[in-house]
């Protein structure tokens, strides 16, 4: 045992001057041993997975994914900019046959400002490492994974975070100088300060270039994009080629407006349904409900924090007197909970099934600091109240509110819909849409439509007054006539 004891610290003893470098030197060492030193562009193919952050069908799982064929990735650090090309072939998330659609992923150097996309190129193990070089702030330390001594190279970019603090870039270099992990983290509006974890291992070498053959990046703890890389080309002769952005087809719709989730100033107007309950209008809806002595708030934050805050300045303009004390979420998905963080802020109790409760409690718990929101600004703890079974009735004096959860729906496990039998109004979300003219019956069945007729039938709710969370088109309350005719049914 002594023996071996001594031959461990000896081999520290050795190992421990290498790892105990200035940042400088375990730089230009990783550099060296990668292949980086001239290469001011390279690309890179193979097949993975991209996957649906937001979107699993269980608020406990991870991310739904995609498949993706044919994938292309080219990044020109001197711009800098990145242009990543794939196909996809996969079921769409109603149902059906199989599509094939091709999809482009673009950063150019106009976009430099936003780290959100610009990280796709410098938490690569190539542009850490570049990046990391062209900085003046790398910090390095030493740290055992696994059992092994890395280097733990730090470094921040020039962009700032919207709150005006530095961003980090982490990365673990192994004792071949490669590149093995890299972490950083952007703001969010769920998470806040979201990590961004990505993972390279089984290094090959082409023409000096080492690259990983495995690429996996995670975010909330589960992946969000996958690779099996099959080769790799420093300073191909083809860069401006592989970098070039097709110009965009005759008749196409031009960007325009602020990115989902940007927050500004907004209006939301309202609908009177009927007496003390008001539909908050927008792309996504909301359902004010007057009670005896508050007011129940149904899809209160979707989409974003600005959409959120209006809905909430919206509803108190209506009822100025009484406090908005609940907040019912249809389901988990961002695109209906963007915005739930300024619900917790405003001191609202969400409510929801409890298979959505610890999933909600932890996002809206961590720190808040690269943009600092509404919830960071108030101080408060959000509420969250799970309930437990099929059914949670919110009843007083002067009316009742009945929230059901959806039976058999592959979208969302925890999906309810809100019931209101003296008015009979009906509010739901992601499972029916009127069709287009074109398709009236579409064949095969729109499997989510289906299981909300059968929803509908089973738990005996007999209605005209169907808002959708989604805005319809044309705008206008569904039916249950409108739900069958879907489906090919008879009234």
């Amino acid at each position: 045992m002594k023996i071996r004891r001594w031959i461990a610290l000896g081999l520290l003893a050795l190992v421990a001057p290498a790892m105990a470098q200035d940042a400088k030197t375990v730089i230009a060492n990783a550099s060296k041993a990668m292949g980086l030193d001239g290469v001011n562009s390279l690309y890179y193919y193979g097949t993975g997975r991209t996957y649906s952050i937001g979107q699993n069908n269980n608020a406990n799982i991870p991310w739904p994914q995609t498949p993706l064929n044919d994938w292309v990735r080219a990044i020109d650090f001197a711009q800098p900019a990145m242009r990543t090309t794939w196909s996809t072939y996969a079921i769409p998330v109603t149902g059906g046959a199989a599509r094939l659609a091709p999809a482009q992923q673009n950063v150019t150097p106009a976009q430099a400002g936003n780290w959100n996309l610009q990280l796709e190129i410098w938490t690569t193990p190539w542009g850490f490492i570049k990046g990391a070089a062209a900085s003046t702030n790398a910090t390095v330390k030493t740290e055992n994974v696994g059992g092994k001594p890395h280097r733990v190279v730090t470094w921040s970019p020039a962009v700032k975070s919207p709150g005006g603090k530095n961003y980090q870039v982490v990365g673990w270099i192994n004792a071949d100088n490669l590149v093995t992990k890299v972490n950083t983290w952007v703001e969010h509006g769920i998470y806040g300060d979201l990590m961004v974890e990505s993972d390279y291992s089984f290094y090959r070498e082409i023409n000096g270039l080492k690259f990983p053959t495995e690429m996996v990046q995670r975010r909330a703890g589960w992946p969000v994009f996958d690779v099996q890389v099959l080769a790799a080309w420093p300073n191909p002769p083809k860069i401006a080629d592989l970098m070039a952005i097709p110009a965009p087809p005759a008749g196409a719709p031009g960007a325009g407006g602020p990115p989902p989730g940007a927050s500004g100033a907004m209006t939301t107007p309202s609908e009177k349904l009927a007496d003390g309950v008001y539909r908050i209008k927008g792309a996504y809806n909301s359902l004010a409900v007057e009670m005896a002595d508050q007011v129940l708030l149904i899809e209160p934050g979707p989409q974003s924090e600005a959409r959120a805050l209006a809905g909430i300045a919206e509803t108190r303009r209506l009822f100025p007197n009484k406090p908005i004390k609940f907040g019912v979420i249809t389901h988990h998905h961002f695109d209906h909970t963007g915005g739930i963080a300024a619900v917790a802020a405003e001191g609202i109790t969400i409510v929801t099934p409890v298979v959505n409760k610890a999933f909600l409690e932890k996002a809206l718990s961590g720190p808040r600091t690269l943009a600092p929101d509404a919830l960071a600004k108030s101080g408060k703890k959000a509420m969250v109240e799970g309930f437990a079974g099929d059914k949670r009735v919110f009843q007083d004096a002067t009316r009742t509110v009945e929230l059901h959860v959806i039976k058999g729906l592959p979208h969302a496990d925890g999906l309810v819909v809100a019931w209101l039998p003296k008015e009979k109004i009906l509010v739901y979300a992601d499972m029916f849409n009127f069709p287009p003219a074109s398709d009236p019956v579409p064949n095969p069945q729109v499997i989510g439509t289906r299981v909300f007729l059968e929803n509908l039938q089973r738990l005996g709710i007999d209605t005209d007054k169907i808002l959708s969370i989604h805005t319809m088109n044309p705008d206008r309350l569904a039916t249950v006539q409108d739900i069958k005719a879907s489906l090919g049914m008879a009234n």
